[in-house]
């Protein structure tokens, strides 16, 4: 469920950005990628970036401009074929042999702290170089650093890497704030500093946001009785509780076992794992009991449920 407010966040986020390319990948947040493409070409965005090539089927023909994250491998082209105009990652020389014969815009990725994707400063120009000679359009570069640890360590190590770009060109830059895009555009008056931005933009501090799973069944239970898949038996007499949430919808335990749900801010007991769409969970008698039609709680992380409805709330 969201509150009225989160859209008035998003584009506070947003102008906040300028030059803000949104990140729509995955699962879109827990709102869907479709919902939000929408609104980020509502609010103008000429450029918008995916997960991976697998995740285009969502844009429209016409639109923002397509950027993927994830280099490409050639078994993900064996069946597909982007539009000519999506541009696509490269961060080795393998990424651009699985691109040849292709006319593609690119977007070279250095590589960060991560060690994750990406060209490392040795690698950077003959990468480039190796695309242009391909015939792929080199549109710039982007620098995807780390959670930063602590707070402003990014910019030291952004700088360091922005000075191996020579002449001009557009940087895609993730992690970093408004602020210290700011600061460090003096020095790199040459490169046009984009911030890609997804959890900040889609999420922020969460305090429009709320997760909840419906109440279908309530059934009382007596101690010793067995119930669910596996028929465990029950601790003590009390009331079984069917919620309309599962792995289906990316329901889990936490990673420390414990029960995600909640009901008057006290958590309830799951009976056993959850199931594709309903998870059972267990009341003792003298705990607080939903009824069929309340809602319970979920705490799960956005960037992994896909909820069957996103409802908007005043």
């Amino acid at each position: 469920m969201v509150e009225s407010g989160w859209r008035e966040r998003v584009q506070h986020t947003w102008t906040m950005h300028p030059g803000i390319v949104p990140v729509v990948k995955g699962n879109g947040y827990g709102f869907g990628r479709p919902g939000l493409i929408g609104l980020a070409t509502q609010f103008g965005a000429d450029e918008l970036a995916v997960g991976t090539v697998h995740e285009l089927t969502d844009l429209p023909p016409s639109g923002p401009h397509q950027i993927v994250l994830t280099p490409i491998v050639a078994s993900d082209l064996a069946g597909m074929q982007p539009s000519p105009d999506t541009i696509l990652t490269v961060g080795s020389m393998a990424d651009v042999t699985a691109l040849a014969g292709r006319r593609h815009r690119v977007i070279v990725k250095m590589v960060s702290s991560m060690r994750r994707y990406g060209a490392n400063l040795e690698e950077l120009s003959r990468v480039a170089a190796a695309a242009d000679t391909a015939g792929l359009h080199v549109h710039g570069y982007a620098l995807h650093l780390p959670l930063p640890q602590p707070a402003g360590s990014n910019v030291m190590e952004a700088q360091s890497l922005l000075e191996s770009i020579s002449g001009d060109a557009t940087v895609y830059v993730s992690h970093l704030t408004a602020a210290e895009i700011v600061a460090l555009k003096p020095a790199f008056p040459r490169l046009r500093l984009r911030p890609r931005i997804g959890t900040e933009l889609w999420i922020g501090d969460k305090e429009h946001l709320k997760l909840v799973a419906d109440v279908v069944e309530v059934r009382p239970v007596e101690s010793g009785q067995s119930a669910g898949y596996r028929r465990w038996p029950v601790d003590e007499d009390g009331h079984l509780v069917m919620v309309s949430a599962g792995t289906a919808h990316g329901v889990q335990p936490l990673p420390d076992g414990r029960s995600p749900f909640h009901f008057e801010r006290r958590r309830v007991a799951l009976h056993e794992p959850p199931h594709m769409h309903t998870s059972m969970l267990v009341v003792p008698l003298g705990s607080p009991l939903p009824s069929v039609g309340d809602q319970v709680d979920v705490q799960q992380p956005l960037t992994r449920v896909w909820p069957d409805r996103v409802q908007f709330v005043t």
